[in-house]
């Protein structure tokens, strides 16, 4: 209705639902304004982690992730995790080149581990020239070309560890996008495209 914020769930590959999802939010953001769901470019998203302010741009998508909290570190199989709580669970190491981590084997395996009951987004990270180079595995979906939410939690780490100041650029193998810590909240800004158009038909 008239003044209701635009609503975004999110379900993941195997059918589970996720808390939040960063380029998810932004694609959200982006469509609501091109359908002429909301006036402005600025506007209010609800997701089940609260309402999220977005600004969308001419080529690019600005949203409010939300707050960010360090858990705490694990280290498992001789592998150190940053836990990092971006409103879902995410575990970062820092690696020397992101390119030769078996993202697959290793993302798998924390799905399991105990210390992980609900599990977990597993990022690999290294910091090049200034920014973030990251490959990730999602919990519920496997290997993925970009996680909005893990370039959150690994560009805090970069922050935390006093290696980079914000806003950070994160390179993933899909593309690249830029993230800023203010007010309390990370924001994440990137470029938010159509791959495909479709109707969908009920009989």
């Amino acid at each position: 209705t008239s003044g209701d914020p635009v609503q975004m769930e999110y379900w993941n590959a195997d059918g589970s639902a996720a808390e939040m999802c960063g380029n998810g939010l932004r694609c959200v953001a982006r469509y609501a304004f091109d359908q002429g769901a909301v006036q402005d470019r600025e506007f209010e998203v609800a997701t089940p982690m609260g309402n999220r302010w977005v600004s969308v741009g001419e080529s690019s998508v600005e949203v409010e992730i939300g707050e960010t909290k360090v858990l705490g570190h694990e280290t498992i199989d001789d592998a150190r995790y940053h836990l990092i709580d971006v409103g879902n669970p995410h575990a970062v190491t820092i690696v020397e080149d992101p390119s030769m981590s078996d993202v697959a084997t290793i993302g798998s395996a924390l799905q399991s581990h105990p210390r992980f009951p609900d599990g977990v987004n597993v990022e690999f990270a290294s910091i090049r020239n200034g920014r973030v180079v990251m490959r990730v595995w999602e919990r519920g979906v496997g290997e993925t070309l970009a996680c909005g939410t893990g370039m959150v939690a690994t560009a805090l780490v970069a922050t935390k560890t006093g290696q980079l100041e914000a806003p950070i650029t994160v390179e993933v193998p899909g593309g690249e996008g830029s993230v800023d810590f203010r007010g309390g909240s990370a924001w994440l800004t990137g470029p938010a495209e159509y791959s495909f158009t479709g109707v969908f038909s009920q009989r």
